[in-house]
Order: C-alpha cells, then structure tokens, then sequence
C-alpha cells in the first residue's frame, strides 16, 4: 500500500516498512526521551516520502509553551535498491551524507550510528 498519507504526508511506505520504522526509530526515540524530562525534551521523527527524519524538541527560549524543533538524522530509503543511507545537518542547515567507512544499508544499524554518535555529528 505505497502512496499513504499520514499526517497530511504522502507516505511511501507499506505496512510492514512502516511498523519496522516504527519499532526501530520510535525505540531510538523512547530511549533519548527520558520520562523525568518529558517537560524539557523530547525525540521525535516524522515520515516524508521515502525519508525518516529524527529531530530533538524543546521548549522555545522566548516562549516555554511553544516547542522548537531541531533535526537530528535523516534516513532516506532507496526503493530501486532497498537500502538506506544516512544523513546529517551541517552548519549550513542542509543535509549531507554521513560517511562512515563502511556504510551500514539497514536502518538498525544506521540507527545505531546515530546513537552512538563517534564524531558528533548528530548531538554535538
């Protein structure tokens, strides 16, 4: 079932994509959103076409109601190959390839890098 929407979202995913994206990248997520700092932070992630994208939420500086979002990793799926390849925000706020060598195709493993984070890439 390609083409879903969700959230207003075109969703290229069928269901069994979309519950192991769900197990892996909402297992990641629960695991960096600590219950005591539910008030303070959050790990999300979003569905964009092929892409998955993890961002960490906070409250706004000026305004602790509202929340600001900041990307974190992109996963994008490649469906003519069926691998995944990661990405990273640089300074200059657009996505490049994170390159380790070798390069994982999976999700689990890509999730994996995120989470270890070795060059701090992703948490600074």
């Amino acid at each position: 079932m390609f083409g879903n929407t969700r959230r207003g979202v075109v969703v290229a995913f069928n269901e069994a994509e979309l519950e192991s994206i769900t197990r892996i990248v909402g297992d990641f997520c629960s695991r960096h959103s600590p219950e005591e700092h539910a008030d303070e932070l959050r790990m999300v992630w979003d569905l964009d076409g092929h892409a998955v994208t993890v961002s960490e939420e906070r409250p706004a500086w000026d305004d602790p109601r509202e929340w600001m979002r900041s990307p974190v990793a992109r996963f994008r799926f490649a469906r003519t190959t069926g691998e995944w390849t990661l990405y990273w925000m640089r300074a200059d706020l657009k996505w490049h390839v994170y390159d380790p060598d070798p390069m994982p195709r999976d999700l689990a493993a890509l999730v994996a890098l995120v989470d270890e984070d070795k060059y701090c890439a992703f948490f600074g």
